[in-house]
C-alpha cells in the first residue's frame, strides 16, 4: 500500500486516537520507540545499548523504562553474567499492548483502502473510447 503524505498523517492520527480513546497506557513517542525496539529487535537490550542505538541519553532511557516498568510493559533484570548490566526484558502486558497497537494500525490502514496503482488496460481504454464514439453517433432528438 502506498500512501500520500496526508493519508500517512491521517493513519498516524487515527491510530494514536485509538490509543487515546482506549483504556491503554498513554505513552510518549520516546516510550513507544523504546518499547518497539525491545520487541522488534533481538535481545539482549541494555540501557547503554538502547541509548546508543536510538541516540537518546541514558537518563532519558531510564526515565522511560521507569514509566514502562510501572505499567508492566517492560521489566529490568540484573545480567547474571555481568552484574554491572541491567537487561531490559519483554512482558506479557507489553506484548498484548503492541498486538493491540498493530491491530489498530491494520484496521485503520484498511479504512484508507487499497489504492489503484496500475494504469487502465488497453482493452478498457478501447471500450471507453468505443462507447464514447457510439454515443456521439446517437442522433435521437
Amino acid at each position: 500500500m502506498e500512501l500520500k503524505p496526508l493519508e500517512a498523517l491521517k493513519l498516524w492520527h487515527d491510530v494514536e486516537l485509538d490509543l487515546v480513546r482506549d483504556n491503554r497506557p498513554d505513552l510518549s513517542l520516546r516510550q513507544i520507540v523504546i518499547l518497539l525496539t525491545v520487541y522488534l529487535e533481538p535481545p539482549p537490550h541494555t540501557v547503554r545499548g538502547l541509548a546508543k542505538k536510538l541516540g537518546i541519553s541514558k537518563p532519558a532511557i531510564t526515565r522511560a523504562l521507569d514509566t514502562m516498568g510501572r505499567l508492566d510493559l517492560l521489566k529490568r533484570k540484573r545480567d547474571e553474567s555481568d552484574k554491572r548490566n541491567v537487561l531490559i526484558q519483554r512482558t506479557v502486558t507489553g506484548s498484548v499492548y503492541l498486538t493491540d497497537l498493530a491491530d489498530s494500525v491494520i484496521t485503520r490502514a484498511r479504512e484508507i483502502g487499497p489504492r489503484e496503482t496500475s494504469k487502465p488496460s488497453q482493452a478498457s481504454t478501447n471500450e471507453a473510447a468505443s462507447s464514447t464514439t457510439d454515443e456521439s453517433k446517437d442522433t435521437t432528438p
